[in-house]
């Protein structure tokens, strides 16, 4: 790997110039979004101040309205594409299946927790443990809880079953849950072990795309992610690339990608590590590379980088959110069965009837002889 990068983010470092960068990136803009402002369209934005561009939007089919929050980032030069999309909401989950099952989504990744600072940031749209199965009337789709594997990274595996078709598909969903609140990780390694998982996973290979990444905005997180994805993939193939370059490019699609200076600096040091990872280069010293708590120095620390394992432990707010649903999915879990029972009732007249109108009005007419 060229050395051109490294340098780039040791200048940076040395004159102290990521807030001046990001305002560079942040005042470029391609296009001014018209239909998330819609009235109709308001109460599935998460954040008034985070919406989309008109070109490059999801849209929802067969539906009374096609909007959901969510951008298609089509790299296509870098081989790579997301949906990248805010946090659910609860009165979006069923257009978030919906959007998965039209998209033929494969892998969904979530890269912030449910409960943030004892606030919900993102509505439970997958089924857990305890409760096995969620249902989505609105869009006529079942989620159902395969497995789950918390070992080594927090991966679900999941059914998604189009209710009026019988058709099922498994979908894979990982989840990373250290992300600190307002900030980046201290150490780009745990992230990588989250990032390599998926990638081993087969679900960010070509034929699988496009993946589906949120985070509670869909632009922070979410960013960083598909942007050391994208960049890694191009390391892949050269020796040097011009990151601010990719990342303008991806801000065609998604507006405000990468909201501060630490994330673009955590990208910076997340491409540059990954990249020597994947060359093969992880053996050899490397500048690890962290921020102290009052951001003013910055400490570059000796060493190798540590073996990537990755365990995921339950925070305070975990804790609190798995009590709130524990409380919750026995009621959820009589509710779906009731529903799905209705749905499968009402499904099962609407085709008695569509068979009496045809045998009433498509038969020939008997005549007289």
């Amino acid at each position: 790997m060229s050395t051109t990068t490294e340098r780039e983010f040791a200048e940076l470092d040395a004159q102290n110039s990521w807030k001046r960068l990001c305002l560079e990136i942040r005042e470029s803009r391609d296009s001014a979004p018209r239909v998330a402002r819609f009235p109709e369209n308001r109460n599935r934005n998460r954040y008034r101040n985070v919406i989309l561009y008109d070109h490059s939007r999801v849209k929802l089919q067969n539906t009374d309205s096609d909007y959901v929050n969510a951008s298609l980032v089509d790299m296509e030069e870098e081989h790579s594409s997301y949906i990248i999309m805010q946090d659910p909401l609860p009165n979006t989950c069923c257009h978030f299946w919906l959007m998965v099952w039209q998209q033929k989504t494969k892998a969904v990744v979530m890269l912030n927790r449910v409960v943030e600072k004892e606030l919900i940031k993102c509505a439970q749209y997958w089924p857990t443990k305890d409760e096995g199965t969620m249902l989505f009337e609105d869009t006529g789709f079942s989620v159902k809880l395969l497995s789950e594997n918390v070992a080594s990274h927090h991966a679900v595996y999941l059914q998604l079953v189009n209710i009026n078709s019988g058709e099922t598909r498994t979908i894979s969903h990982f989840h990373y849950t250290t992300w600190p609140y307002f900030g980046v990780p201290q150490s780009p390694a745990p992230f990588f072990n989250f990032l390599f998982k998926v990638r081993e996973s087969g679900s960010l290979s070509p034929e699988h795309r496009p993946m589906l990444v949120h985070c509670s905005a869909g632009i922070g997180q979410s960013g960083t992610f598909s942007l050391i994805d994208t960049c890694l993939i191009l390391m892949g193939n050269r020796n040097d690339i011009n990151i601010k370059q990719v990342l303008l490019n991806m801000r065609k699609y998604q507006m405000r990608l990468i909201q501060t200076p630490h994330q673009l600096r955590f990208s910076y040091m997340g491409i540059i590590e990954g990249a020597k990872f994947i060359k093969g280069n992880s053996n050899s010293p490397t500048r690890i590379m962290t921020e102290k708590d009052n951001g003013n120095r910055i400490r570059l620390e000796e060493g190798k980088l540590p073996e990537i394992q990755y365990t995921v432990e339950k925070t305070v707010e975990e804790k609190h959110e798995s009590v709130r649903q524990k409380r919750t999915s026995e009621d959820r879990k009589a509710n779906t069965a009731k529903k799905v029972q209705q749905m499968k009732k009402k499904q099962k007249l609407n085709d008695t009837a569509r068979k009496r109108k045809r045998w009433l009005y498509g038969q020939p007419a008997v005549t007289k002889i």
